[in-house]
């Protein structure tokens, strides 16, 4: 009898410590606060589903408040798999939430689908909904322009963007916008005739780069673009000139130096033709001597031919010594 009582005592400790290990198991897989916080709110998340979700490893208390806030925000289209689905993807479940419930209260059309789309994305797809309400200022750093009178200017831009958000998946960034700009501002600067026309009138400036349609292919439609600012800077087109003139003054001073050598190299070659043909002509002249002797032992000339030729030659050295000034110089050969 005793021991019956002991095995029964066991039973029901062991049921009792079953019971209490069953009711934690319950009440960490089964969030009843948050269903209880579900129901009535009217969410319409089963107990099923916050189960499901502590299996999936999904955080059931961000789905449940999303999907709270958008019922409460008047948008019941946003159902709990669509917000679960999301997280699953990776996505900003809070985010899109507040994207979409702020779209609304704009006025502005913005479906789960593209804004999941926008925030998967890598986009901040609030911020963007806040500024397609808000629009936003970009000021540009200083854009150098040039005129055509060649004086340079600096312009700063202010530019106000607004989100597009159907174009905002896909669609370029600020850094496109701001080339574009810059770019639009150099070439209007550049077809003024004078820079005074773009310090008279800089809103000639944005009117031209507003008409381009700048923001075609970008995330953002340009409302408006405002000169800040236009300095001038210096002298762009007396500097080139300035330029151009030193280049053409060394290539002529090369092509000079260029003409002086080549100079110095035929009076170099004609001074040793001279020294040549003088060496010949002494060559020749040392020749005479021997050439007069064996004429005069062969008798192709008489003494008396050789005397009257000295004297001739004589007299013509003293002839051109009276016309030059100087004094007669010995022909080679002649014997005193």
């Amino acid at each position: 009898m005793d021991k019956g009582i002991d095995f029964s005592s066991v039973l029901v400790i062991i049921g009792g410590l079953l019971a209490v290990v069953m009711f934690i198991v319950v009440l960490t897989i089964v969030p009843i606060g948050l269903w209880i916080t579900a129901k009535t709110a009217g969410a319409g998340v089963s107990m099923l589903q916050l189960v499901a979700m502590r299996l999936r490893k999904v955080p059931p208390l961000t789905i449940v408040n999303a999907r709270i806030n958008s019922l409460k925000a008047g948008l019941p289209d946003i159902s709990v798999d669509m917000i679960e689905a999301h997280f699953l993807a990776g996505g900003h479940v809070e985010l899109v939430v507040n994207a979409l419930i702020s779209a609304d209260k704009a006025g502005i059309h913005l479906p789960f689908g593209r804004a999941a789309a926008i925030d998967l994305a890598g986009r901040n797809v609030f911020e963007a909904v806040q500024m397609s309400v808000n629009p936003r200022v970009i000021t540009t750093s200083k854009i150098p322009g040039v005129a055509r009178d060649g004086i340079q200017l600096y312009a700063v831009a202010r530019v106000t963007v607004q989100t597009n958000l159907d174009r905002l998946v896909g669609g370029a960034g600020e850094e496109t916008v701001l080339a574009r700009v810059g770019e639009g501002v150099v070439s209007t600067i550049g077809a003024a005739h004078d820079y005074k026309e773009v310090l008279e009138h800089p809103d000639k400036i944005s009117k031209t780069v507003l008409a381009k349609g700048l923001d075609s292919g970008t995330a953002f439609n340009i409302l408006s673009i405002d000169i800040a600012d236009v300095e001038v800077g210096s002298n762009v087109g007396a500097k080139l000139q300035t330029e151009q003139a030193e280049a053409a003054k060394q290539v002529a001073q090369a092509s000079a130096e260029s003409r002086r050598a080549m100079a110095v190299a035929l009076e170099q070659e004609m001074k040793a033709r001279i020294s040549e043909m003088r060496a010949k002509l002494v060559e020749a002249e040392a020749q005479i001597p021997m050439a007069m002797s064996d004429a005069l032992r062969s008798g192709r000339i008489g003494v008396m031919d050789y005397y009257q030729m000295k004297n001739v030659m004589a007299d013509t050295e003293m002839r051109g010594s009276i016309a030059t000034g100087g004094t007669s110089q010995k022909t080679p050969g002649e014997d005193g």
